[in-house]
């Protein structure tokens, strides 16, 4: 048990790995995987803020020669980063605790003037004097709250940016209790501490920019310990200094890899206005204050998704938020400081995967939950049924554990890597499909065409993107020929784009119109050359509103996925849907979403049968459904034919 209690950190990190491990997914999933690991592999340049760490650090693992592919190797570092942000973490607990009476309130028992001073009394008195023992379980029991909270659990399932954003973040923490803790007598020591946590919190910085929501909580701290001192102002201007010039270092990755041309260079960053642009983030700073109606419904998202994120274990914050109040003022002040800005930013922020960006009111949270195991672990009444108190411990987080391992098991997630794959391998050789399915297979496919060469003759453009100037840079390199039908268009389309890019007064109903006619053209040029096939989603919302439409003389065919642009009105076959996808059994929207995309084309493709009196084949699309997609409502017309 002493090894246990000396090495509680590690044993944490080993338990939350091994369960990260058994829920590991095994290829991409949803969202920004594809596109991530495509960009580590092949040293790109990601969407903003860019997170160059992030993506050398992916590099250099994927160097490694392990025995699995580059997905699943990538996947595995994602469990590792997560696993030492709870190691680190449990440090974290470890020292807090170790130090609890420096954040205890003072004791107010001198009486009036000319009477004795009485002892203090502990504000709980039915307590015990702390040992090594209890502070290393409190830490450890924390620390398994936090590595089975719903969101923190998921972010070691693929590769994400958050889970190197959880060891970063937990690290700046760790720096900054390391430094708040650093005696006075030991200047130079205490200097090098708080110069340590600007080159940790720079690194953060260099990953995910809402590392500067730990900037509150860091000032409460440095301006405790320090005052607000000449000598303190100083050592400020020095942290900065050194701050700077790791940020600066790692960011220079973005222009000098931008120059070289990689196959993913999102934004160019090639000069300083592109850099700023880009890791500043602005595409997306549109969703960001956007209305007090947004920040309501995300506040109200958090607080209803908490039971999701921590179960039982809510009861343990609870009491240590209201213990660490009454007993250790301090404690709490830094932690709610933590979560409180944290939910504030965040809240208004108005995307809908909102949960990663609460990560670091979760990680608040646990501290509380952290003190919460102390107090109890103290309890002189409880200290008679120590086993019994253990034991509750042990099956609170192990309930956790068992709540949250459905919703974050990825280890039989091959949806997206399936529907990737049959989608493209539908159309045929040197084809061209055209759609914004972002988070369902075009970010896939960059993973799959870019590092394991997967049918890299198909061109996938992504209609979004065509609004962006980088992006035809990007399409040229990795399609040559696309855009030459198109080069007038794109000169005028790109000189109208760039002062809207650059927050100049510009001409919006020019924008639009050149875009339209760069998507009608991307047809007319290309359609002699290519096949070229069109995704549901663009019919459904762009062909339907009028901000997008064909050649003229063109026409739509539903085919398997997509449909497919065709001149004149002759029947065009379409291969069987033999395609074979495996889906979860815990359904989230983004696998719903594909059975969606996929059962609206597969009915319409069997009323395009129809159209042509060919019954038994339409008979073959509806089977499929009824077969695959026995809760999708197939038009009753269709159903017919199967009786």
């Amino acid at each position: 048990m002493k090894l246990f209690y000396r090495l509680n950190f590690l044993a944490a990190g080993l338990i939350s790995f091994l369960i990260y491990l058994i829920t590991l997914a095994p290829t991409v999933i949803q969202i920004d995987s594809g596109e991530l690991s495509a960009v580590q592999a092949t040293l790109g340049i990601a969407h903003p803020t860019g997170y160059p760490l992030f993506t050398i650090s992916g590099h250099l693992f994927s160097l490694i020669p392990l025995p699995f592919s580059k997905i699943y190797q990538l996947n595995l570092f994602a469990a590792i980063l997560c696993s030492a942000g709870i190691i680190v973490f449990v440090l974290s607990s470890n020292m807090l605790l170790s130090n609890i009476d420096q954040f205890k309130p003072l004791n107010k028992s001198v009486k009036q003037a000319g009477k004795k001073t009485k002892k203090a009394k502990p504000i709980f008195e039915n307590i015990i004097e702390p040992n090594d023992e209890i502070i290393k379980s409190a830490a450890f029991f924390g620390g398994l709250v936090l590595a089975f909270s719903s969101t923190f659990w998921f972010q070691s399932t693929s590769v994400e940016v958050y889970s190197l954003h959880i060891l970063l973040i937990n690290f700046v923490i760790y720096f900054l209790l390391k430094a708040f803790f650093s005696t006075e007598s030991d200047n130079k020591k205490k200097n090098l501490n708080w110069f340590l946590f600007a080159v940790i919190l720079a690194l953060g910085f260099t990953n995910h920019m809402t590392t500067l929501l730990v900037i509150p909580a860091a000032a409460y701290l440095y301006f405790l310990k320090n005052g607000f001192k000449k000598e303190s102002l100083i050592r400020i201007g020095l942290m900065i200094f050194f701050f700077s010039i790791v940020l600066i270092a790692f960011y220079l990755y973005l222009p000098v890899r931008a120059s070289q041309n990689p196959l993913l260079n999102w934004g160019n960053p090639v000069d300083s206005e592109r850099i700023l642009r880009h890791v500043s983030g602005k595409q997306y700073q549109v969703w960001l204050f956007s209305s007090t109606e947004a920040a309501k419904k995300q506040l109200g998202y958090f607080f209803e998704t908490l039971p999701r994120e921590f179960g039982f274990s809510l009861l343990i914050i609870a009491y240590g938020l209201i213990a660490s109040f009454i007993s250790a003022r301090k404690y709490f002040y830094f932690t709610i400081i933590l979560f409180a800005s944290t939910v504030l930013y965040s809240i208004n922020y108005d995307i809908v995967d909102i949960d990663s960006y609460f990560l670091l009111a979760y990680i608040s949270l646990v501290f509380f939950a952290a003190y919460g195991f102390y107090r109890i672990f103290i309890n002189k009444s409880l200290q008679k049924n120590l086993i019994a108190v253990i034991s509750a411990s042990v099956i609170l987080t192990a309930l956790q554990l068992y709540l949250n391992f459905g919703r974050n098991n990825q280890s039989n997630n091959f949806t997206f890597e399936d529907y990737t794959k049959e989608l493209v391998n539908s159309v045929p050789k040197n084809s061209i499909i055209f759609s914004y399915q972002w988070d369902f297979f075009i970010s896939p496919a960059y993973y799959f065409q870019y590092v394991e060469g997967f049918r890299k003759d198909v061109v996938i453009i992504d209609k979004e993107l065509l609004r962006r100037s980088w992006y035809y840079n990007q399409l040229e390199k990795n399609y040559p020929g696309l855009l030459e039908g198109i080069k007038s268009e794109q000169e005028l389309f790109l000189k109208a784009l760039s002062p809207f890019e650059i927050d100049e007064s510009f001409d919006a109903n020019l924008l639009e119109s050149l875009y339209m006619r760069i998507m009608t053209n991307l047809i007319s040029t290309n359609i002699g050359k290519r096949n070229y096939f069109i995704a549901p989603e663009v019919i459904d919302n762009e062909m339907k509103n009028g901000s997008f439409a064909l050649p003229e003389g063109f026409t739509l065919v539903p085919d398997l996925f997509l449909f497919k642009v065709v001149k004149g009105g002759e029947y065009i076959p379409a291969a069987d849907p033999d395609f074979k996808i495996r889906f979860k059994k815990e359904k989230d929207r983004y696998t719903s979403q594909i059975e969606l995309f996929i059962c609206s084309m597969l009915v319409r493709r069997a009323l395009y049968e129809m159209q042509y009196q060919k019954t038994d084949r339409a008979k073959i699309y509806v089977g499929k459904i009824l077969n695959d997609f026995p809760d999708y409502p197939v038009p009753p017309d269709l159903l017919r034919l199967m009786q």
